[in-house]
């Protein structure tokens, strides 16, 4: 069943389909997953959360309490998933995401890439779902040509202390494939770029929250090395967008979701202490090995796919959002 059509830039979903729709999503009380099950509950879909809780939190989705659409299941995805009922959908977003769970817990990293993939694209199967892959452009490593095409192979040390987190990325992505091919899953496989916004932990490790916590209580902001590397950045509210928009479309392969707002890190820096107004510093400390260079994505494929898909929020405006919230967070001692 097609759940609609776009107008003027929006997707239009019948009444007929959107009463019928029931998601499950890995992760859902992460970062990014409790965004996408707040726009799901929005568009009227059932949810079904999923998280062991190693680095999600209930409290993301909090607001959701008493919410009949919403049921919450405390589960590792690594071992057998079990549902009744029907779903149409599942998306696959649990991972831990940030440095500091590379080093501190490498081996989930790893299982919830291969097992967590392979059960949750087993209940996809079981349950004749769609099937939705979070990715993401570490799958690129330090690359070689910027900005970064979906076709673009990667450059990637696997032994290095990016690689648990990499190529557990890239083993869960050819596996969707796998499932493409080989047994006709209908499957969508997002590759998100540098994503920030509310309810990213304050110890997370990436520079989004680094520098946001460090500039929050005036210390000094770390940059290592030179600074010169780039990121691009994009508002989880914008990133969602692409995804509920890719989720709604037949394409199968790889899509970069993230913005061409390209900054190095020594000027996010400065404008991270402009936004927050912070007396905070900054302080060289040395390069982190295998730090990419340059993170931006190629969204040619983005705008044939996704209709458009155009980012709204600033990067200014998002993150002062993110530190009104971060200022929440630091002033209840959470």
């Amino acid at each position: 069943m097609s759940p609609g059509k776009f107008e003027n830039g929006q997707l239009k979903i019948s009444e007929s389909y959107n009463s019928c729709m029931r998601a499950v999503v890995t992760g859902g009380a992460g970062f990014l997953g409790s965004h996408l099950t707040d726009r799901l509950l929005r568009e009227g879909w059932k949810v079904v959360v999923i998280d062991n809780l190693v680095t999600g939190s209930t409290d993301n989705i909090a607001h959701h309490s008493g919410n009949e659409k919403l049921s919450f299941i405390k589960q590792d995805v690594t071992e057998y998933l079990f549902l009744e009922g029907p779903v149409d959908f599942v998306f696959h977003f649990a991972s831990p995401a940030s440095p500091i769970d590379f080093v501190r817990m490498p081996i989930p990293v790893l299982k919830v890439g291969a097992l967590g993939t392979h059960k949750a694209l087993g209940l996809a199967k079981a349950k004749n779902a769609k099937f939705m892959l979070a990715s993401t452009s570490e799958v690129y490593g330090d690359p070689l040509v910027s900005p970064q095409p979906e076709t673009y192979w990667g450059n990637v040390n696997p032994i290095g202390p990016r690689g648990v987190y990499d190529e557990a990325k890239r083993y869960a992505e050819a596996m969707t494939m796998a499932y493409h091919h080989f047994h006709g899953l209908d499957t969508r496989i997002v590759r998100f770029f540098n994503t920030y916004g509310p309810r990213m932990r304050l110890d997370d490790g990436r520079v989004v929250p680094n520098f946001l916590h460090q500039a929050l209580t005036d210390a000094p902001l770390t940059v290592y090395g030179d600074g010169s590397q780039t990121r691009s950045f994009g508002y989880v509210e914008d990133i969602v967008e692409g995804v509920w928009r890719l989720a709604n479309s037949g394409f199968n392969e790889p899509v970069n979701i993230g913005t061409q707002d390209e900054h190095t890190v020594l000027e996010f820096a400065k404008i991270v202490i402009d936004v927050t107004q912070s007396q905070s510093q900054i302080e060289y400390r040395p390069a982190l090995p295998d730090d990419p260079k340059q993170r931006r994505p190629d969204l040619t494929r983005n705008q044939a796919v996704l209709n458009g898909w155009t980012p709204k929020v600033n990067l200014r405006d998002g993150l002062k959002r993110t530190a009104d919230y971060f200022l929440t967070k630091i002033r209840s001692g959470v």
